[in-house]
């Protein structure tokens, strides 16, 4: 049977990294192969292009470039690692994907919007997420977790942004996901870290159950 792709997506310090985590521990227990990813990044190719993004030297060259470098890391990212694990019926946890890059990069106009959602096609290839968990939470509060997380380290290209450009991601991430109710679902991120989990921990089981029975019904059908 197919594996589950899902994707976590928000703004910076909305505990999508812890989440992964101990989501990964839980299905692992359960007896499920699970593959933790992460973009940019995620693959040895991708891996490199992700110091270049962070530490920022692409963006002297503008908006363009950098989308390009995005799409060339998921690209790699996608046949290398994604794709082979679904195929085989692993569950990816994949920290940002598509919708980081429709809210990081394709927030500039209508030119920008097209350009990224080209991109966003040829580099996934036809391979979408099946599910997508939206980290909602106050960009104030979520600059700040990132600033106690990172410590004394040097904050990467988007943390340093203003509060007013988070705002605007934020705006961003709850319009895709009332856009796409069947893929995308909202999850308080300002909640207790162990609330954060049961509602995740519900989310995805639920997926799965739907999935198992799904494919029983399928089998009986054959």
């Amino acid at each position: 049977m197919r594996g589950l792709f899902i994707t976590f997506e928000g703004g910076e310090g909305a505990g999508k990294s812890t989440q992964i985590k101990r989501l990964a521990d839980r299905l692992r227990r359960k007896g499920y192969d699970t593959v933790v990813t992460r973009e940019p990044g995620g693959s040895p190719g991708a891996e490199a292009l992700r110091h270049v993004i962070l530490l920022g030297a692409a963006e002297p060259f503008g908006w363009r470039m950098e989308a390009i470098l995005f799409a060339a890391a998921r690209s790699d990212h996608v046949e290398q690692v994604i794709r082979p694990a679904v195929e085989r019926g692993a569950i990816v946890l994949c920290d940002r994907f598509i919708d980081s890059s429709r809210v990081y990069q394709g927030l500039g106009g209508e030119e920008e919007r097209a350009f990224v959602e080209m991109l966003i096609r040829v580099a996934v290839n036809g391979l979408m997420p099946d599910m997508t968990l939206i980290f909602d939470i106050d960009p104030e509060i979520g600059l700040q977790r990132a600033s106690e997380r990172r410590g004394e380290e040097v904050a990467d290209r988007f943390e340093k942004e203003t509060v007013d450009i988070h705002q605007g991601r934020r705006d961003a991430f709850l319009e895709i996901a009332e856009r796409e109710p069947d893929r995308c679902i909202v999850i308080d991120a300002s909640a207790d870290a162990h609330e954060v989990e049961d509602v995740v921990t519900a989310a995805v089981f639920a997926a799965l159950e739907i999935r198992v029975n799904g494919a029983g019904q399928e089998r009986e059908a054959g």
